[in-house]
């Protein structure tokens, strides 16, 4: 019986599903009793009770052995690092194996494509509360985004004009996701433990949009079920400034934060001088990577409203999805900190 119940829910391809978001993904399908197929490179760990495709997503024969017998696609599978010795890694993996997916996607007749974008690729504007699904994306030639922020739009852009050609494609945007589990260190654990680590000493302010992890793995199986072909939505939840976040650090931890501030010109001086070294001489990512510090400088906030209100997206605590993540940065000796100094309660 159960393994016909199985049969009739078809089964779920996951791209990416060994990542901080994708594991987070493939654990709640499993829990729904999904049957659930990961394609990821080697050596990455999936978990236990999911079928594992190795290879990359750049290899148009491995997505098709992929897509055998799939049902629906989670689509994250992405170099989310804002620095990259080779940027064309950035449109290779980011944009132009999004079009394999989406190709192979039609050619299989999946039931529905959910692509994860970002939220960093939509048009900041003055009014804040105006960044939301509907907001624009940048003008595509627009080089201040950096390589990433550029293979992203694409991306996107490849998606929506998939969905307008017949295929069932739900795009989401996740904001900044915070909460255990990020052994590939994502840019907001990595800015995270820097902190804690006491590494960076001074702080450009900024507006953050947090939210947990775990709500948006469970906001892409949403998305899958409720969202309609061709739209975005937009997966947030809290806006705060970062002296904000770093007062929260140091409430939780008791570890002093920086308290001083630097202006956005400094910043960026850094940061270009940082990228410089980081491409000639040390070949090793940059603490601040320039695109990080040009999106912090646009300092936008977020709005979630359509996916609350149209898949049901839940917004957990972010002061309980940071505790979650400094005990498992802890407990994984990432940052110096025992775990029973950290305040768990409110």
């Amino acid at each position: 019986m159960a393994e016909s119940v199985l049969a009739d829910r078809g089964c779920s391809l996951v791209t990416g599903g060994g990542g901080f978001i994708g594991a987070h993904l493939v654990r709640l399908l499993l829990e729904q009793e999904e049957r659930v197929r990961v394609l990821e490179l080697e050596g990455v760990p999936v978990l236990d009770g999911a079928e594992a495709i190795r290879g990359s997503v750049a290899d148009e024969s491995v997505v098709r052995k992929a897509m055998i017998g799939v049902q629906r696609v989670y689509h994250l599978a992405a170099n989310t690092g804002l620095w990259a010795r080779d940027k064309h890694v950035f449109r290779k993996i980011n944009y132009e194996s999004t079009c394999t997916v989406l190709h192979e996607a039609m050619r299989a007749n999946v039931e529905v494509v959910v692509h994860t974008s970002t939220e960093s690729i939509l048009m900041g504007q003055n009014d804040p509360d105006k960044l939301d699904s509907t907001t624009p994306l940048w003008p595509r030639k627009n080089k201040t985004l950096g390589p990433y922020c550029e293979a992203k739009l694409l991306a996107e852009q490849a998606a929506l004009e998939a969905a307008s050609n017949g295929l069932s494609v739900v795009v989401v945007s996740p904001a900044l996701p915070v909460g255990p589990g990020d052994w590939h260190m994502t840019p907001p654990t990595r800015m995270i433990v820097n902190f804690l680590n006491q590494k960076i000493s001074a702080y450009l302010d900024c507006c953050l949009n947090l939210v947990d992890v775990r709500d948006v793995a469970e906001g892409h199986i949403l998305a899958a079920q409720r969202g309609r072909s061709g739209e975005r939505y937009l997966l947030g939840h809290e806006n705060m400034k970062l002296s904000q976040l770093l007062c929260m650090l140091e409430d939780i931890t008791g570890l002093a934060m920086p308290k001083n501030k630097v202006p956005y010109w400094l910043a960026l001086m850094v940061g270009v001088l940082q990228e410089f070294i980081a491409d000639y001489v040390t070949h090793k990512a940059p603490i601040a990577p320039l695109t990080g510090v040009r999106l912090a400088g646009r300092g936008n906030c977020f709005n979630s409203d359509r996916a609350v209100h149209e898949l049901g997206f839940r917004q957990s605590s972010i002061r309980q999805a940071l505790v979650d993540e400094i005990v498992w940065l802890a407990e994984t000796r990432q940052i110096n900190l025992p775990v029973s100094l950290i305040r768990k309660t409110f």
